[in-house]
C-alpha cells in the first residue's frame, strides 16, 4: 500500500519529475538538468535516480524509451509492499516513482570502507528473496549496489526492476558463494579497493556467460 497518496497527484513532485532532462552521448543517455531541489543520487540501465530536498524520499525518473517501465516497476512495488526489507513505494507517475530514500551504505561501499558485512545481513537478504518469490516474482539482478545496509544495521534491497524477468539469474547464489569461501574467512581482508572490486564485477560478467 502507497503511503502518501496525496504525493500521487501532488504538481509539485510531478514537476521535479519533469525538470528532469536528458541528452545523449556515443549511445549513452545522460542528464543534462533537474531542479535545484533534486540531488542525484544514483543511475542505471534505464532511469537515473534523486534525492528530494528535504524529505526521505527519492525520485526514480526513467529516460527514453525506458519510462513505461514505471508502471511495471510500480505494480512490483506493490506487490512487495508488506515487506521491511524493500522500500515504500509514495507515488507513481509518468515516467517516474516515488520512493523511500534509504539511509545507509551499500554493500559495495562497506567493502570499500570496510564495514562488515555480517553472517545476519546475509540472511535478511534472502529473507527478501523468499518475500519476492512468495508473491510471485522471480529476483534477479541482486548485487553489491543495490544492496543498502541501513543506519540500523538492517538490510533494504534498493532495485527490483528485474524482480518480473523470466530466466534465472544466479548473480545472488555466486555473491553468497563469495561470501562463504572468501569473506567469511577471517584472514580475508574487509575492506577493498574499488579498482579492485570493479575488476572483479568486469572478470564476472565476462566469463559468466560460458559458465
Amino acid at each position: 500500500m502507497m503511503s502518501d497518496k496525496a504525493l500521487v497527484i501532488s504538481p509539485y513532485v510531478s514537476r521535479l519529475a519533469n525538470s528532469v532532462t536528458f541528452f545523449q552521448k556515443q549511445k549513452r543517455t545522460l542528464v543534462s538538468s533537474f531542479d535545484p531541489r533534486l540531488t542525484l543520487i544514483g543511475s542505471g540501465r534505464s532511469a537515473y535516480v534523486f534525492k528530494i530536498q528535504d524529505e526521505d524520499k527519492a525520485i526514480k525518473v526513467f529516460y527514453p524509451p525506458f519510462e513505461k517501465l514505471a508502471q511495471q516497476e510500480a505494480e512490483i512495488y506493490r506487490l512487495l509492499s508488506g515487506s521491511s526489507h524493500f522500500p515504500a513505494l509514495h507515488a507513481e507517475g509518468k515516467g517516474y516513482l516515488v520512493i523511500d530514500y534509504i539511509y545507509g551504505q551499500t554493500f559495495f561501499d562497506c567493502l570499500l570502507h570496510g564495514v562488515k558485512v555480517e553472517t545476519q545481513h546475509i540472511h535478511e537478504v534472502d529473507l527478501a528473496i523468499d518475500e519476492a518469490r512468495k508473491v510471485g516474482l522471480n529476483p534477479s539482478d541482486i548485487h553489491l549496489h543495490n544492496l543498502m545496509l541501513t543506519k540500523d544495521h538492517s538490510v533494504k534491497v534498493i532495485d527490483v526492476a528485474r524482480f518480473q524477468q523470466t530466466k534465472q539469474c544466479s548473480q545472488w547464489t555466486d555473491l553468497k558463494m563469495a561470501y562463504t569461501r572468501y569473506y567469511s574467512n577471517r584472514f580475508f581482508p574487509k575492506r577493498l579497493p574499488a579498482v579492485l572490486l570493479f575488476a572483479i564485477a568486469a572478470l564476472y560478467k565476462k566469463v559468466k556467460p560460458a559458465r
